[in-house]
């Protein structure tokens, strides 16, 4: 599918113009609600759907298939995202008047990364077919690491990155409000809340391999795989807040997104085999059922359960 460079300039301004009401209408810190969060998702669905639907009557159906496919495995995944969000938040103690500006910031370089990583992968696959059996079978790895060790996680402050921020910059180990930086006894110093910058970007930059990867399989169009993250993406800050709460009744998702992970993996190793790419109405029907069923499962398992955990 190739792409006027106009077009995706458009599509650069329309999502800086909806990040820019987004910043606006967060500028003075305050802490979000569920029904707040609630409506801010309802928007950011509707758009990644809508913009679909853009897609169906401007390139057909196959097209259009193949971005709801991307966008629904890169929504899922960043279920996974909200996990770890919580873990840094509450590793960090992040005020939560404090936890919109570090997402916002955090979205904007996860669109950054991502967009280095699809004109990357996309590149290799299209230039060295066996890549496609590198990335299926990192796929795989990736879902069984998920089923089966998915409680194995690196506190936040042990994050290799993190601690190198620490040594580079000089850092003040306390908020100081809203600010990234500040200054003590006259020199310019970071803030714990930069900390958590970089603690939730290297996590995103963890997650960005994989859910990259991921649509990747689906197709190698680097405008269909960035829109289908950028539009799931957009969402995330408020979908954090939406299921903050609720995340510890999610206690089987991760398998459903191992199955996803795993999925997509033999999909991409597929491709290169006399079996070929598979339609995408399957993919989608795989993506939907998986997803419906960890859920139903989770939901059902921790029936009764006090989201709050009152």
């Amino acid at each position: 599918m190739s792409v006027s460079w106009w077009i995706w300039a458009l599509l650069m301004l329309a999502i800086a113009a909806m990040l820019a009401v987004d910043l606006f209408l967060h500028r003075d810190n305050h802490v979000i609600g569920f029904r707040e969060a609630a409506v801010w998702s309802g928007i950011w669905i509707a758009a990644g759907l809508l913009f679909g639907v853009v897609l169906w009557v401007w390139q057909g159906g196959d097209v259009a298939g193949t971005y709801y496919a991307g966008y629904l495995i890169e929504k899922a995944l960043s279920i996974d995202n909200v996990f770890v969000f919580a873990l840094i938040f509450t590793s960090f103690a992040v005020p939560a008047a404090f936890q919109h500006k570090v997402l916002f910031w955090g979205v904007i370089g996860a669109l950054v990364f991502r967009l280095v990583f699809i004109f990357v992968g996309a590149e290799l696959l299209e230039t060295f077919f066996w890549t496609a059996y590198v990335f299926g079978a990192f796929l795989v790895w990736t879902g069984y690491k998920m089923a089966f060790r998915h409680g194995e996680q690196t506190p936040p402050e042990r994050n290799p990155v993190v601690r190198l921020v620490r040594r580079i910059v000089p850092t003040d180990p306390a908020f100081h409000g809203d600010r990234f930086f500040t200054r003590v006894d006259g020199k310019r110093v970071a803030t714990l809340l930069f900390v958590v910058l970089i603690a939730v970007e290297a996590t995103d930059l963890i997650f960005a391999v994989d859910s990259v990867a991921a649509i990747l399989a689906i197709t190698t169009s680097t405008f269909i795989v960035w829109t289908a993250n950028a539009f799931a993406i957009l969402g995330l800050r408020s979908l954090y807040f939406c299921l903050a709460g609720l995340l510890r009744r999610f206690v089987h998702l991760h398998y459903g997104l191992a199955v996803l992970l795993a999925f997509a993996g033999l999909k991409l190793i597929l491709s290169e085999t006399p079996v070929g790419k598979l339609p995408i109405p399957v993919t989608l029907g795989v993506i939907v059922v998986t997803i419906a069923v960890s859920i139903a499962w989770s939901l059902r398992s921790t029936r009764g359960t006090a989201s709050d955990g009152s």
